[in-house]
Formats: C-alpha cells, structure tokens, sequence
C-alpha cells in the first residue's frame, strides 16, 4: 500500500464508492466534460461534484458493502447480555465497530487501491475500466460471504436465476442476498454470545429466591459475576477475534 495510511482508506472508500455509483463518475451531462487527446476527461468541479454527490450513499455503502452490520450488532447484543446499560457508550461502540470492520476489509480495500484506485489517479486506467476492476473485487467478498440459500431466494424472487457464475450475479440481487445472510450469522452469534450470561442471571434469581430476597434485583446481584467472568475469559479479545476470524476474503 502506498502512500499514508489515511490516504490509502481515503482512496480505498472512494473506490468503493465508485462501485455503488457508477453514474456519478461517467454518466452526467456531456455538456460537462471535455474532450482530449486520449479520450473523455472530467474536469475537476465535476469530479467534486460526483465526489460529494456519492458522499450521501457512504452510510449506507458502509452498512451494507461492508463487515459493519455483523460487527455493530454482535457489538450491541454482546453490551444487553452483560447488562451494563450504555457501557460501553454508543460512541465507543461505533468507533470499535468501525475500525474492526476496516481490519476486516483491509485485504479487500488494499486489493482495490492496487489494482484500481492507483493506477485510475496516476491516469494509467480509465474509469470505467478502473470501475469493473473494484467491481469484480468487491463483488468476490460479497459473494465468499452470502448464504447460497438467500442467493437463491432473491434470485427466485426477481425471476433471474439460476446464474451460471458468480460474473452473472448483478449486485441488485447480490446485496440484498449479502445484507440478509449478515444478519441471520449476527443473530446466530449473538445467541451463542447471550446464553452463558443467561445461565448466570438463572442462577443468581433462583439462589434469591431460596434466601427469600424477593426485593433484591437479580440483575444487580449477577452483573459483576457476569463482569468478572468476561474478564478471566478475556472476552473482548475473544469476541473481535472471532468475528474476524468468520469472514472469508474473496
């Protein structure tokens, strides 16, 4: 990867960008663009004007291009099963989510700058080829990471499929089919996240009510056992590391 750090993510979300918008970078009127020696050049107000016109999408690129669905929600039933209310805050939350989820993408994200977004700003590819290229790599984790079942639900629902290869898939079925199997593999683990702090709230009310402490909040008694325990399992480490382990890069 070249150049810093903040650059490379700069250029890799812009490369994404290109992918969900197509239209903002070669389709608005002629009537803006000029015409050079070595073909259709864009001048820099347009791609300003593209650049920010994309910018509105980024939310949801990010929700649903990316491994942030998966992570924010395991993020967010991982804090309702400890039972610590707004710790950590939805701030905090956000920010470890996000920069998991760029761990997560790097691969995928430095793939795309090497192969189409260097070579698009020095001016050695054009932007509809450099558009195919982030394309296809973008398309190759999507698909590593869809459950053929909900692949094939919404192909049988737009009347499409079946497709021969995954060139075939066009990212109107690809998405949606990507985003529905993150949530059902975010909901499997958030259960299997939830049920040993479960087991913990059982036995701490049925030991109140043996004592007789009807009065004494259960969940005030269980939450630093459940602390404790998450602690001595070195539960964060472990949850970040399997999440990132249950993705497969394209």
């Amino acid at each position: 990867m070249k150049g810093s750090v903040f650059n490379t993510v700069a250029v890799a979300i812009f490369a994404v960008l290109l992918v969900s918008m197509p239209a903002a970078a070669q389709g608005l009127p002629a009537l803006t663009t000029e015409e050079g020696a070595a073909g259709t050049t864009y001048s820099l107000s347009l791609q300003i004007l593209a650049l920010m016109t994309a910018m509105t999408v980024l939310p949801s690129i990010v929700l649903g291009m990316t491994a942030f669905t998966r992570v924010i929600i395991v993020l967010s039933i991982l804090r309702q099963a400890l039972g610590t209310q707004q710790t950590p805050p939805n701030q905090v939350l956000l920010a470890i989510a996000m920069f998991l989820t760029f761990f997560i993408m790097q691969p995928t994200l430095t793939q795309i700058y090497d192969v189409a977004a260097d070579p698009y700003l020095t001016g050695a590819m054009a932007p509809d080829e450099a558009l195919a290229k982030a394309s296809v790599i973008i398309k190759e984790f999507l698909l590593a990471n869809t459950r053929t079942n909900d692949l094939l639900m919404f192909s049988d629902l737009s009347g499409t499929g079946p497709y021969t290869s995954s060139d075939d898939v066009p990212f109107s079925i690809l998405l949606p089919s990507y985003i529905t199997s993150e949530l059902k593999t975010a909901f499997q683990i958030g259960f299997l996240l939830f049920m040993p702090f479960l087991v913990i709230d059982m036995v701490i009310a049925s030991i109140l009510m043996a004592l007789g402490m009807m009065m004494l909040s259960p969940m005030l008694i269980s939450l630093p056992f459940k602390l404790l325990l998450f602690v001595l399992v070195d539960g964060w480490a472990m949850t970040m590391g399997s999440l990132a382990a249950t993705y497969a890069q394209g």
